[in-house]
């Protein structure tokens, strides 16, 4: 949800793209869920997916004629995929999945146009990930997954256009295209898209789509494993990415609220929306003390063995796992130093909380807080903390309510903090950890921020556009709560349209396993676009949300914010004073009234 002025009026340029179009797809409706076949003999005949390539998709710029990528003599740039840090050989965090870059030079085969090859793949976890782009137009087919015991489950997978494709859904955007007639200053996309696997099996191999049209490219394909024995505790969505700093040999110490505890911790970076690297020279955590103070020494984290790494652009990087007691509804100090200058960052805008940037230097062992002279009221890079055991993670899918807008900073009094205390103090249903994935102005349907390039406005891609990073490949998430609408509504969406995107996440939420919550939409009128057809689109959404049975279950927010005797008005004690945000009152009674056995057992 906006702030009102500086939020939901920015870039209202947002192009509206269909719910099912192509970016929505991204390839995760699967033909079904993942249901055993009958069965049969594992099959043979699959081999390594480099032994599959018929294309060559990157060139040299000095010899762009050594790559036809598609088919008109276009390809991609060797030197602009190594400026990403997309090199050869290399692997890749992107969604959570692990996926190894060709080893191939420039001007080898270094892709396989899918037409129902078959792929050497092990495995047993909860989605295939597939780096693919379209040739010649969005390319669609449906393909089969044979797992070790016989059974076998059908998928859908979608590529977008390489050229012409969403830019809020690449994994990473390059900024020219190499023709045998010379480069060309045309953005060339790549894409990471995860189909549902079914759980507990074991992958033997997987039958690519048929061609039935534009080429669909697979560069690379692994099974994401379930995140096991890890419960997400802190989380926050990347809304942006926004000129910082400058920081140049800084150091970040970023203040986040846990959910859960646990006896070991790991931490996620993301570079999310980044055209080039970022290195993190070294990092540590502690618990606070006071301001940028720590509770004793920071202990280091480390990275892969080492103390620092490079983060490739529209990759993630997770530490080592650590042995520290993280205390559960507690503050942390996650300090990591960035060597070199950095001018441009992913971030999350509203972290209504203060954290903190050094001078000069490596400051991440430091306990005291005297080198940390400024402050920050952003979360940079930054996006999950997470802790060893525990009974998993449950994500709050929302815009700025949920995000916190209007609450008391440094207070920890956004809903989902007070809903995790709540789950901390009883037994009844497992204690989840409860991540926030609340962005300021974020929408079901449109694109607030388009996905690419720096920008001021920090409202996110729409929730369909971001559901595989925040909430599907979010640490061991067993339910999600979908709290989203308002923004729509306010900028002139219709309610069959807001309808049809919450409909599809509830299915692509259920493709994966997840139990599936929907909350009402809040009532606005005082505020300046809340008019009286405005809310009757939120109304018409909400008795969809109430009556449809699409989720497994409902929270009534609208019926816990309104007033009664005015109820398309908030009620005064719980309106921060914009008649948009609930104050720590209105927040505090959302997270009170859900009943917790709908985030199930």
């Amino acid at each position: 949800m906006a702030h009102l002025s500086s939020q939901g009026e920015q870039e209202e340029t947002v192009v509206r793209r269909r719910i099912w179009g192509a970016a929505v797809t991204l390839a995760l409706l699967a033909s079904a869920a993942p249901v055993a076949g009958a069965a049969e003999a594992p099959v043979t005949g699959a081999l390594p997916l480099e032994r599959l390539f018929d294309n060559r998709a990157v060139s040299a710029d000095s010899a762009p004629a050594e790559a036809d990528f598609d088919g008109s003599g276009a390809s991609l740039s060797a030197q602009d995929l190594g400026a990403a840090g997309w090199t050869p050989g290399r692997t890749l965090s992107i969604d959570a999945a692990r996926l190894r870059l060709p080893r191939t030079a420039p001007g080898e085969p270094d892709n396989v146009r899918a037409d129902g090859q078959s792929v050497r793949v092990r495995g047993r976890g909860e989605a295939l990930s597939f780096l693919v782009a379209g040739t010649g137009g969005e390319a669609s087919g449906a393909g089969t997954v044979r797992y070790r015991d016989g059974s076998r489950s059908g998928y859908r997978l979608t590529a977008p256009d390489w050229r012409s494709g969403p830019l809020s859904t690449k994994s990473v955007a390059l900024p020219h295209l190499n023709t045998p007639g010379g480069q060309l200053a045309e953005q060339a996309r790549l894409y990471v898209v995860s189909v549902p696997l079914a759980r507990g099996r074991e992958v033997a191999s997987v039958e690519l789509p048929r061609d039935g049209g534009p080429d669909l490219h697979v560069f690379a394909l692994s099974v994401r494993e379930a995140a096991r024995g890890w419960t997400g505790s802190w989380s926050a969505s990347t809304a942006g990415y926004t000129a910082v700093g400058p920081w140049s040999d800084r150091t970040l110490r970023l203040v986040v609220h846990t959910a859960a505890g646990g006896p070991r911790v790991r931490i996620r970076l993301d570079n999310t929306f980044a055209a080039a690297p970022v290195r993190i020279g070294s990092a540590s955590v502690a618990v606070q003390a006071a301001g940028a103070g720590a509770k004793g020494k920071p202990v280091a984290l480390s990275f892969r063995g080492a103390a620092g790494a490079e983060i490739p652009a529209g990759a993630q990087l997770f530490s080592d796992p650590l042995g520290f007691d993280v205390p559960a509804d507690a503050n942390l100090l996650v300090s990591f130093h960035l060597p070199d200058t950095v001018t441009t960052a992913p971030v999350h805008s509203q972290a209504i909380q203060r954290s903190y940037v050094s001078e000069p230097g490596d400051h991440t062992a430091a306990a005291d807080a005297g080198a940390y002279t400024s402050t920050l009221s952003t979360w940079p890079f930054l996006t999950g903390v997470d802790v060893g055991g525990g009974p998993g993670s449950v994500v709050m899918l929302g815009d700025s309510i949920t995000d916190g807008v209007k609450s008391t900073q440094d207070a920890n009094a956004r809903w989902p903090n007070v809903l995790a205390r709540r789950l901390l103090a009883q037994s009844a249903v497992p204690r989840y950890g409860v991540i926030n994935h609340g962005i300021s102005a974020n929408r079901v349907t449109q694109d607030a921020y388009l996905g690419d390039g720096v920008s001021t406005n920090t409202g996110g891609v729409s929730a369909l556009h971001r559901l595989e990073r925040d909430v599907l490949s979010q640490t061991s998430v067993r339910t999600v709560i979908v709290f989203e609408g308002v923004n729509d509504v306010r900028w002139g969406v219709r309610a069959d349209q807001v309808i049809a995107g919450l409909r599809e996440i509830a299915a692509r939420g259920r493709e994966r396993g997840l139990r599936v919550v929907a909350a009402t939409i809040a009532p606005c009128e005082g505020e300046s676009r809340c008019t009286a057809a405005v809310d009757a689109e939120r109304v018409a959404v909400n008795s969809w949300i109430r009556a449809s049975g699409v989720y497994d279950g409902v929270v009534d927010f609208d019926a816990v914010l309104r007033d009664p005797a005015h109820p398309s008005r908030m009620l005064g004690a719980y309106d921060s004073g914009d008649h948009l945000h609930p104050g720590d009152a209105g927040l505090a009674a959302l997270g009170e009234s859900i009943d917790l056995r709908v985030l199930g057992g």
